[in-house]
């Protein structure tokens, strides 16, 4: 049994913005020049699906270009002596990608597709295209296996656990403004150090021992893991 500390962490858009993957908060409130509401609701799936599959084809053609950055490996370096695991609003692969062994999809993955017609049917997508068409084993279309607005966060409860057990928990890239996801930080038991590290600094609502290092991730997560691995290696 591993007695080694378990570290926890939130990642959001903003350590895969780092990598090259556009955030869709822009201050138009537009995603790549879509309203939300047409390519990431289940209505606009109903009222448009071409459009949706062709967005969610183009989201996974542009991940397919970018490569992990320093934030990223810095979790990964982690892992050296640290029981790690990154529960990530992302939906990309950067985290894989960088070897990170354990990751927690919180809104699903842009790299697979799902039944339509029963959830439990999940398949991996090659390259980057879903077509109309590519049905399940039941012969029912697929879907981007993405949690859209609207719907329930089925891994919530997943990363719920997680958290209680975190002996550290690091909050990276996310303006903590969508729930459930940001309600996570408060699943945190009192007197377990949380670190923040974004550029700019989350609300917290008076949140204990927080640590805020205001820096991109390439920057902070790159410090604090050094930090982190050099206070064991000291201990």
């Amino acid at each position: 049994m591993s007695t080694r500390k378990k570290i926890v962490v939130l990642s959001g858009a903003g350590i895969s913005a780092e990598s090259g993957i556009p955030t869709f908060r822009a201050s138009d409130g537009l995603w790549e020049n879509h309203r939300i509401e047409d390519v990431a609701t289940p209505e606009a799936w109903h009222r448009n699906p071409a459009l949706v599959q062709d967005f969610y084809n183009q989201r996974r053609k542009q991940a397919l270009s970018v490569q992990p950055n320093a934030g990223h490996l810095a979790l990964v370096k982690l892992e050296e002596k640290f029981d790690v695991t990154v529960i990530t609003q992302n939906v990309d692969n950067l985290h894989e990608k960088a070897g990170s062994s354990k990751v927690v999809h919180l809104h699903g993955e842009l790299f697979k597709s799902r039944s339509t017609v029963d959830e439990s049917l999940i398949y991996d997508i090659e390259g980057w295209e879903l077509k109309d068409g590519d049905v399940c084993a039941k012969g029912s279309q697929l879907r981007p296996h993405i949690v859209w607005f609207g719907e329930a966060v089925p891994m919530m409860d997943i990363a719920l656990d997680i958290t209680e057990q975190a002996d550290l928990f690091i909050v990276v890239g996310t303006s903590l403004n969508v729930y459930p996801a940001a309600g996570l930080v408060y699943a945190v038991r009192e007197g377990v150090p949380v670190y923040v590290v974004d550029p700019s600094i989350p609300d917290m609502h008076k949140k204990n021992n927080v640590t805020f290092i205001a820096e991109p991730a390439t920057i902070g997560l790159t410090q604090l893991a050094e930090q982190l691995i050099a206070e064991t290696d000291n201990a």
